[in-house]
């Protein structure tokens, strides 16, 4: 990777800020001067979205307060604790649903951010790299926020159980208060996912821009076009706009999404339904060539990647992405600096992907559309 390339993905990107749209700027310069058309699909979004998750993380520990003595006093009539925590519970869920995808009207302002679309002139695009520029960086690493929606999770669990134990008596004060507890951990690490400083994203994702340039200087495909994607980092919103507003650019392609490609760990394909799954078995021949322990799985609880929206949209699509546990300890902090990465399983990957010939059918939709 040239210098001038690796200093620019240094700065922090994250979506909506000046940083951001000086780096799209940046990559448009280089991929216009590759001979691409790079338009714009601007959207706008709210960053307080981010605050979805530990929003929920509090009202859980509310709720499980107000429900203690539900569960507890004999008087109270036996089905209050379910009457009072399965609704409360649906609604809680229901507000951080709607905030985190944006339709739930809070505070803040509203930013804009945009996807560049790179393509051929006049060609029509039958396989999609995706690689998003944006950062972010929180108080917990992607490793804590695993963590966290899996303590959420028991915990929901377990005052469900215990709200349904009370219709048969009174629950005793060591499990209520055991099922209180868990709740409020669970409110308190979900609530260190609130953004905190910024983070170069050197793994997540210089890296899989530095795979998605390299193939578009290598490839000699004119049925392969790029998307570089905006505020990932705040919940998919440039995909799921691109989806939502231009369905046709995607549906009926391959969309290969580029996402933390660290140089140590196994290289994995990860697939959403049983067409990425066919995709993931197609590409697992040639990436396996590079060397690397190659995996192929569905997408874990708890990460959210690109490839996702475009796959509802009706593409077949899966994420390529190489990481340890230790790589989802550094992402999302101001720890992802590039120090002790070479950018070559980025490169390698770039270049197995440019010698790749496009799917040979061509959906008709996506010769036409396209963004202002």
């Amino acid at each position: 990777m040239d210098a001038e390339l690796r200093a620019l993905l240094r700065v922090p990107r994250e979506a909506g800020t000046p940083e951001a749209a000086a780096t799209r700027a940046a990559l448009r310069a280089r991929l216009e001067a590759l001979g691409y058309a790079v338009t714009e699909h601007r959207f706008a979004f709210a960053p307080a979205a981010l605050n979805a998750f530990p929003l929920f993380g509090a009202g859980l520990g509310w709720l499980a307060i107000l429900l203690l003595p539900l569960l507890l006093l004999p008087p109270l009539a036996p089905w209050a604790a379910l009457a009072v925590w399965l609704p409360g519970l649906l609604a809680l869920g229901a507000f951080a649903w709607g905030l985190g995808l944006g339709h739930t009207p809070l505070w803040g302002r509203v930013r804009e951010d945009a996807t560049l679309v790179v393509r051929r002139p006049e060609a029509t695009v039958r396989r999609w790299l995706v690689a998003h520029v944006d950062t972010k960086a929180q108080v917990q690493s992607t490793a804590g926020r695993m963590v966290a929606i899996w303590v959420v999770v028991a915990a929901c669990v377990a005052l469900t159980a215990l709200a349904a134990w009370r219709l048969a008596g009174p629950v005793p004060l060591a499990a209520a208060a055991a099922g209180a507890a868990l709740a409020i951990v669970a409110g308190a690490l979900a609530g260190r996912g609130i953004r905190r400083g910024l983070s170069p994203g050197a793994r997540d994702n210089a890296t899989g821009l530095v795979a998605a340039l390299a193939a578009a200087a290598a490839t000699r495909e004119p049925g392969v076009g790029l998307l570089l994607t905006g505020a990932e980092e705040f919940g998919l919103v440039g995909a799921r706009a691109l989806a939502t507003a231009l369905p046709e650019l995607v549906r009926g392609t391959e969309v290969v999404n580029l996402d933390t490609l660290d140089d140590v760990g196994p290289l994995f394909l990860v697939h959403h339904d049983a067409p990425g799954a066919a995709l993931a078995a197609a590409l697992a021949p040639v990436l396996g060539g590079l060397g690397y322990e190659l995996r192929r799985r569905r997408l874990p609880v708890g990460i959210l990647v690109d490839s996702l929206p475009l796959a509802r949209a009706g593409a077949r699509a899966v994420t390529v992405g190489r990481l340890t546990w230790a790589t989802l300890r550094r992402i999302h902090t101001p720890r992802d600096t590039d120090d002790g990465l070479a950018f070559e399983t980025a490169r390698r990957v770039g270049a197995a992907l440019a010698a790749l010939p496009a799917p040979a059918q061509a959906p008709a939709a996506a010769a036409a559309g396209g963004p202002d």
